[in-house]
Formats: C-alpha cells, sequence, structure tokens
C-alpha cells in the first residue's frame, strides 16, 4: 500500500474504530499533576500499551528515576529487510492537563462529545489524539509496515518531563532511531499544515517582596512605611519598557519566519478584548516565537473583599518568562535575577526561588526527511504544503530528544490548531484535521522507507 489513494481508503474504514479508540483513552483521568489520580495515570499506561499489543508490538510499561509509567512499543519492518530499514521513533504523551472548573466546559470533561466538527474532551487534542494518530498510520499500514518502528508514549508530560532525561539514558538503546516524530504540537490553521521548527523556553520564579515584619494599620504609618504591594508592583512595572517588550538586559531575540498573521485571526484566536493593543515592537509572529515575553501569572496577597485597611507585611509574584530560541534558562535565570535584585524599592527585603526551567528549541529543517514530511503534509492536506512554524509556548522536553539523539532529524507535527485550546476548557480536536494527520503520518512511515 503506496498511493496516497489506498491509505485514504484504509482510514475511511478504520476510523469508527480508531475514534472508539480514542474515546477510551479520553474517558481516563489521566491527570498527572493530580497525586489522587496516580491511578488513572496507570490505568492510561496500561490501555495504551495493551492498543499497540493488539497491534504486534512488543509493548512494554517503563519509568525512570520515580517517573510516571510510559509505554514502549517496538515493531520491525513487515515488508523488506528489518536489518536494513530505516528506525522510526513516535512519541506522544497519555498524562493531560487539570480540567479545573467543570462549570466552564459545555460539555463534560472526560466524557467525549461530538459538536459541530469537533471532538470534545480533555485529552482529545493534547495528546491522546497524538497516540491515536500513530495507531492509525500504524493499522493502515499493517503488514506492508516498511520502517522499523519504536512507540514511545509518555506519562509526565504536562508536569515537565522531569525523569526524561533519565529515561533517555537508561533506555538509549531501545529508543534508538533514525527519524523521531513528535506529535505534540498543531498545524497553522484548519486546511493548512504545518512542521514546527522553533519552541520558546521557560523559567518560572517565585518573587516576594517584604517591607515589614509584621503587618501595621495604614492610617497610622501609611506615608511613612512602604507597603509590600506598592514595592512589588513596582518590581513588576520595570519588567516592560512603555511598548510592552520584554525589559530585561542580556537575554535573546531573533528573527521569525517571513508568515503573516492576519489581524482579525489574531484577535478572535487569542480571545482579545476589542479594542486592546498589541504590546512589543517586530511582527506578530517575532514577538510569538522569537522574542521573549513575560508575564505574571500569580499573586499572592489579600481579595478585594474583606481588605482590612493594613499596609501587608509581604507580598508574592510568579513570574512566567519565555525565553526565545538561541537563549539558555541559565542565562533567562541570571538575566531575571539581576533584572529583579536592581529594581527593588526603598530597601525592601526580597527572595528570588526559580520554580522550573525548559530549554528553548531551534531544528535545522533542512535534509532528506524533512523533504519527505513536506511531500506528505502537501499530499494530506490536498496540495497546501505545510509551514514552518513557531511555537510560542515551551515543549523543552525536544531538546532533550535533540541532545540524546543528535543524529536523529525530529520532526515535530501535532493534532492541534488555533482553536484547540488545549490546557483550557473545551479543548476539542476538529475531526477533519486528525483524519489528514493520520493519512500524511502514513505516508510519510511509507516514504521514510525509500
Amino acid at each position: 500500500m503506496t498511493s496516497i489513494d489506498d491509505i485514504k481508503t484504509r482510514l475511511t474504514e478504520l476510523m469508527p474504530a480508531i475514534r472508539a479508540d480514542l474515546e477510551d483513552l479520553v474517558r481516563i483521568e489521566s491527570v498527572s499533576a493530580d497525586p489522587a489520580r496516580a491511578g488513572e495515570v496507570q490505568r492510561s499506561a496500561e490501555k495504551t500499551r495493551d492498543l499497540f499489543a493488539a497491534e504486534g508490538f512488543e509493548a512494554q510499561i517503563l519509568s525512570a528515576d520515580g517517573g510516571a509509567p510510559a509505554v514502549v512499543a517496538t515493531k520491525a519492518a513487515q515488508s523488506g529487510d528489518p536489518a536494513a530499514a530505516k528506525t522510526v521513533l513516535l512519541y506522544a504523551h497519555h498524562d493531560v492537563q487539570p480540567e479545573n472548573d467543570h462549570a466552564e466546559w459545555n460539555t463534560a470533561p472526560f466524557e467525549p462529545t461530538e459538536v459541530g466538527d469537533r471532538l470534545y474532551g480533555r485529552g482529545a487534542a493534547d495528546d491522546k489524539a497524538g497516540i491515536a494518530a500513530h495507531l492509525a498510520a500504524l493499522r493502515i499500514l499493517g503488514d506492508d509496515l516498511p520502517v522499523n518502528v519504536v512507540v514511545f508514549v509518555e506519562g509526565e508530560e504536562e508536569v515537565g518531563s522531569d525523569s526524561l532525561p533519565a529515561f533517555l539514558n537508561e533506555y538509549k538503546d531501545q529508543l534508538e532511531a533514525d527519524v523521531i516524530v513528535i506529535a505534540d504540537s498543531g498545524n497553522w490553521d484548519i486546511g493548512v499544515p504545518a512542521l514546527t521548527t522553533s519552541l520558546r523556553g521557560l523559567v518560572r520564579a517565585d518573587v516576594e517582596v517584604r517591607t515589614l515584619t509584621h503587618a501595621v494599620h495604614s492610617g497610622m504609618w501609611g506615608g511613612l512605611v512602604p507597603d509590600s504591594i506598592i514595592a512589588l508592583s513596582r518590581v513588576i512595572a520595570s519588567l516592560h519598557d512603555d511598548q510592552g517588550n520584554v525589559a530585561i538586559e542580556g537575554l535573546h531575540s531573533g528573527p521569525a519566519a517571513d508568515v503573516d498573521y492576519p489581524e482579525d485571526r489574531l484577535r478572535a484566536e487569542s480571545g482579545a478584548v476589542p479594542g486592546i493593543d498589541w504590546i512589543g515592537s517586530g511582527s506578530a509572529v517575532e514577538r510569538l516565537w522569537t522574542k521573549p515575553s513575560l508575564s505574571i501569572t500569580g499573586l499572592d496577597a489579600p481579595k478585594v473583599d474583606g481588605a482590612s485597611n493594613t499596609l501587608v507585611a509581604a507580598a508574592r509574584a510568579k513570574i512566567s518568562l519565555r525565553i526565545a530560541p538561541g537563549d539558555t534558562s541559565a542565562n533567562a535565570v541570571e538575566c531575571l535575577r539581576k533584572h529583579v535584585e536592581a529594581n527593588i524599592p526603598w530597601g525592601a527585603e526580597h527572595t528570588f526561588t526559580v520554580v522550573d526551567t525548559g530549554e528553548a528549541t531551534q531544528i535545522d529543517a533542512t535534509g532528506p526527511a524533512y523533504d519527505v514530511a513536506r511531500d506528505a503534509f502537501t499530499q494530506a492536506w490536498d496540495g497546501t504544503a505545510p509551514v514552518d512554524m513557531g511555537v510560542g509556548g515551551s515543549i523543552p522536553f525536544i531538546a532533550e530528544f535533540l541532545e540524546a539523539f543528535p543524529a536523529a532529524s525530529v520532526l515535530v507535527t501535532g493534532v492541534e490548531d488555533p482553536d484547540t485550546r488545549a490546557h483550557g476548557a473545551n479543548e476539542g480536536l476538529h475531526l477533519a484535521e486528525f483524519e489528514r494527520v493520520c493519512v500524511a503520518e502514513a505516508l510519510l512511515l511509507v516514504n521514510l522507507a525509500n
């Protein structure tokens, strides 16, 4: 089976079963951030293992350094000589983000529900659809599988993949591959595929500012003693210039691909309120992909409701700094630390605590494997060539793969689209795009054999 028409016909026959398997996975509440649902993460790993075992894979559940259960499954090429065949590693993850407030969902978060052209549910896209896409491609090819395949489905991607370096080190021989397909990103738009070639890194830090040993009356001491919330606010205000660019010295910025991101799409997809001005300078994609950005994602301070006339002794903020491809988390931590220290006002005490970090990624997407991938995507999307896309978010484990397997070609693909709403309420998979992803991956495996 080598023609795209054969692949599409076979996918049509298989899609009901693939949908059923995906929906079964979505029903498992594999929230890796919730210790109370560790059993669900284990159940998700077992279900994933069984799905690949049913396709003739040697499948097992493995972990390293106390990490969450991952699935590794292997199968030799079924056509030609396996010893001479290329080896392809297919990556996805079976853990999901917390669903948070169920009231914000239009459907039950762990009951997959088709509405219009989407299948809704936590993990329906990120990333249980990645697992289903791998299954679909392998089922399409069946006994015509022309490459050796290693499937690696991780169980802790949504909590930072802390044990991944140890896992790659311990099981490196089992995971060695010529080409690695990481199905955890997205496409440029409905009907427009993409290869992700850059991702920003991440530094998160908690900054606490203290001006008092204990709270005091704001009338008795206001005007003389600085309050901690004002002091922290001045630190926060120093982090951007008047245009909204990150004002931390020493951070890297770079150029972005020449991709047009229309204003109407930006406003619709971002959820920006009408009339809001964009921050920063440079093209939209530079600001989103290849320049640093900084957000305050949490504050510890008294709530407005019930707040008393009191000078608060200490206030704390969580800083989320996205770093540009070409920068390092070590450099970004040091630059951020120096900036905070230089902008603490009035002699206040402060603490700077790094929460976590992740490296940025820049992929040199040239060479035969990338040519084959672009051709497969173009055919699957009926003549529309893929965009080389950056992503403003972070997938730090990709840098781990690049370091562990420097000779491999790493292809970052995925099933998401601009309205997938991964990590948020009403996460949904666009079903027609999902089918194109399945076709493209099956055709990719065929063409990689050549």
